[in-house]
């Protein structure tokens, strides 16, 4: 880890780390940066397993096949050899596996800020804030309430603060006091103005996916050819499970192929529902609905960037509500990750939970979900920070309470705490305190005690007796602390005001439009 001092000079991100500085810090966080998982992964399939499942997709491939709704999407794969009835399109294994292998397995994606560039693929591992949530929780008065523009906003305004939080998925919790003509182009202009990190656009229909590109080719200062060159964004789609895409994700799918950008498609596969109870069933189910994505994008556009995507997880089978961070979803998400290696595709996974309000349940959860994150080899891990009720509430205490156990992460992974150099071994160390004395005031423990350690900026690590004098504030209401003080010092991210203007016109022109439209 960096020394103190660098610390201190990098703890937030852009302006908003300007701004507590003025006003004192915030918090202490960790510096920006890539993490790379340094641990093997965990594969609890042995090579007949893996050759089981992949044989079970290839077979949903060829026998029983995809519906896909979109007949564009039909004609393509007609004309490239796939086998059609209808909607219903089948290929072989060879033609799959042929195509996909054009695919890269790894691959940048470059904001307007390029210090800000991610890489997807190899050991990297980024996380991403949570994404369209319809509902937002508000602590102080305990009550579930429709998300809202200035909602929002505040979410996004924690996406650009943390350092850990990597990109900026959908909209943090929908704003559903802007029409839905206009939402994509209100919140993506938010979006663009108060962070610099890699940003999203929904797959929902030509208008918006056609508009958010220009408004972050707009942002970036790119010509149409520069902003084709390589991935400025990405979307993420998922299939219709079991076994269909629908006609808007394919056509934003198809036109963002068509212009070089970065795609994820994550089929939503809960077993006992949409997919077979049993996990193995249900992953290679999962396959099947992404690969053939995959396979459409690489027809379009070969050597175009593609991600496939997890969300395997189980329901109750008393309720029939989905739950998460179970042993199930573990396992599915490691088995999932096992595959993407077989394919050399990235992996997209999810920080999620089925609790209701940012308590204990949604922490072991989410960390649950985290760390099978971690162990699956995944590259992009969406909903990390503020996600509860299975997706359906975004909460900004949820969110920063998450961050803490995101830097908890990445600190797990700096390669300083197994350095074995002598130094670390330490037995000069060890040979001056012998059998009687303690490490405090030695030089080798003054040397490095400021940085040896993790050092949280949520949890609070005083005996009972301390918290209880300090307010005996529990988790939650910190985090509201830190959310609050977080909003009301940021300042958004430096953009050229020529920019600026550029993409206000461009709002106001689209507006004056009609934006998209929303009768079908």
């Amino acid at each position: 880890m960096a020394d103190a001092g660098k610390r201190t000079r990098s703890r937030t991100g852009g302006r908003a780390g300007k701004a507590s500085r003025r006003g004192g810090a915030v918090i202490q966080q960790m510096p920006w940066r890539l993490p790379v998982n340094t641990d093997r992964p965990t594969e609890p399939l042995d090579g007949d397993g893996v050759q089981a499942i992949h044989d079970g997709s290839m077979r949903i491939l060829e026998e029983i096949g995809i519906e896909f709704l979109n007949p564009e999407a039909v004609d393509i794969l007609q004309k490239a050899g796939c086998k059609v009835d209808g909607t219903n399109v089948r290929m072989d294994r060879d033609f799959v596996m042929e195509w996909i292998a054009h695919a890269p397995s790894q691959f940048d994606v470059t904001p307007r800020n390029a210090e800000r560039k991610i890489t997807l693929g190899g050991k990297h591992i980024l996380f991403g804030n949570v994404s369209s949530p319809p509902s937002y929780y508000d602590m102080p008065t305990g009550k579930k309430m429709s998300g809202t523009r200035a909602m929002c906003s505040d979410l996004i305004k924690l996406t650009q603060y943390f350092n850990c939080i990597h990109f900026a998925g959908g909209y943090p919790v929908e704003p559903v006091d802007v029409h839905a003509s206009v939402r994509h182009l209100d919140v993506v202009h938010d979006k663009l103005l108060l962070t610099d990190k890699v940003v999203h656009a929904y797959s929902l229909g030509k208008e918006r996916v056609e508009d958010v590109m220009e408004m972050v080719r707009i942002s970036g200062g790119w010509t149409d050819a520069e902003f084709d060159a390589s991935p400025k964004m990405y979307t993420n789609i998922n299939s219709t499970s079991p076994l269909k895409h629908d006609f808007p994700m394919m056509d934003g799918w198809m036109r963002m192929a068509r212009r070089g950008q970065a795609l994820v498609v994550t089929p939503f596969t809960l077993a006992g529902a949409m997919a077979p109870v049993t996990m193995a069933g249900a992953v290679a189910q999962s396959l099947a609905e992404a690969l053939c994505a995959v396979v459409l994008a690489q027809i379009i556009n070969p050597g175009v960037a593609c991600a496939i995507g997890t969300f395997t997880s189980n329901v109750d089978m008393k309720s029939g509500a989905p739950a998460f961070g179970t042993p199930e979803y573990m396992r599915a998400t490691q088995m999932t990750g096992q595959m993407a290696r077989f394919y050399g595709l990235p992996m997209r996974s999810s920080g999620v939970c089925a609790a209701n309000v940012p308590d204990g349940q949604a922490m072991w959860e989410t960390s649950n979900s985290l760390w099978a994150a971690v162990q699956s080899g995944s590259n992009m891990v969406y909903h990390a920070a503020g996600w509860l009720e299975g997706g359906l509430i975004a909460s900004p205490e949820k969110f920063v309470m998450d961050c803490e156990i995101l830097q908890q992460i990445q600190r797990y992974m700096e390669p300083v705490i197994t350095a074995t150099t002598p130094d670390d071994i330490a037995l000069d160390a060890i040979k001056s305190v012998g059998n009687d004395g303690h490490f405090f005031g030695i030089q080798h423990t003054q040397d490095r005690y400021k940085t040896a350690f993790y050092q949280p900026f949520l949890s609070d690590w005083r005996n009972f007796e301390a918290w209880g004098l300090a307010g005996g504030t529990w988790t939650a209401e910190r985090a509201h602390h830190i959310y609050k003080d977080i909003v009301n010092n940021f300042e958004a991210p430096p953009m050229d005001t020529a920019i600026k203007d550029e993409l206000a016109d461009f709002v106001a022109r689209r507006k004056s439009e009609g934006g998209a439209p929303t009768d079908f």
